[in-house]
């Protein structure tokens, strides 16, 4: 009859919504596995990298030992190679305990129990101090980024550690990926950090805010990935938004601050 028809359809949709459920957890455990995959080949790289240098600074302290007076000025050229491959060494530590770092932001931001200080805060100075601290990276490159703010003294309701983290991110990655020196806007309730890439063919703008995701397939350029996901999520706890898109060469992230 009519009556079991409707009992059967409806237990027949929730068997179907069961089934979907298992199905998306299945696909988010098999994404999990392969960020873990991806994670544990970033840390390994650095950590065997900084374990083969200091086998060499150790072979070549051997090589040397007690025979310091006689070697003369070989004696002094061992010690340069081994100071030398001990600096290699403290380098690829630095670069795993700075994926570890960022690593722990995102389980931070990722909190559901994170507790966030929100509060009207001057957007224009926290993304001065920002640039104050990254500026020994732009002398590097030889850029000066470009700040057009609208309106200087504009206010937003947010976390000042956190907007600082977003800017901070967005900084870096602009700085590690990009090809020529940055732009940073506010146009109204938005910030837009813009600047050249080298291989925009190479970028997927939908996936940039994922965790673990790089454009570098080979995974051999610096960062761990975790950057712009520590951004998006902070941004998302701040009840913000942040977007990118491509325009030619040239990528677009906007931070929209809903509480300005």
């Amino acid at each position: 009859g009519r009556s079991f028809a409707e009992l059967a359809s409806a237990v027949n949709g929730q068997l179907d919504a069961a089934q979907e459920e298992r199905v998306a957890a299945r696909r988010q455990q098999q994404e999990f596995q392969r960020d873990l995959a991806s994670l544990s080949h970033d840390i390994r790289t650095p950590l065997m990298g900084a374990k083969g240098y200091l086998r060499l600074a150790q072979d070549v302290g051997a090589g040397f030992e007690g025979v310091a007076e006689a070697a003369g000025p070989h004696a002094e050229d061992a010690e340069a190679a081994r100071l030398r491959r001990l600096a290699a060494a403290e380098a690829r530590l630095d670069d795993m305990r700075a994926l570890l770092d960022q690593l722990f932001a995102y389980a931070q931001a990722n909190d559901p129990d994170l507790a966030l200080d929100l509060r009207p805060v001057r957007v224009l100075p926290v993304l001065a101090d920002v640039l104050v601290g990254q500026y020994p990276a732009f002398e590097r490159q030889g850029w000066e980024p470009h700040v057009d703010f609208q309106d200087e003294a504009l206010l937003a309701d947010a976390d000042p550690e956190a907007l600082a983290r977003i800017f901070e991110n967005l900084v870096v990655n602009a700085l590690r990926h990009g090809v020529s020196a940055p732009t940073i806007e506010q146009r109204g309730g938005t910030v837009t950090f813009a600047n050249e890439v080298s291989d925009p063919a190479a970028l997927d703008v939908e996936r940039l805010f994922e965790r673990f995701y790089r454009a570098d397939v080979s995974r051999t350029s610096p960062g761990s990935g975790l950057g712009l996901a520590v951004a998006a999520s902070l941004a998302e706890a701040m009840g913000m938004r942040l977007d990118a898109r491509l325009e030619g060469a040239t990528l677009r992230m906007g931070l929209e601050l809903w509480g300005c």
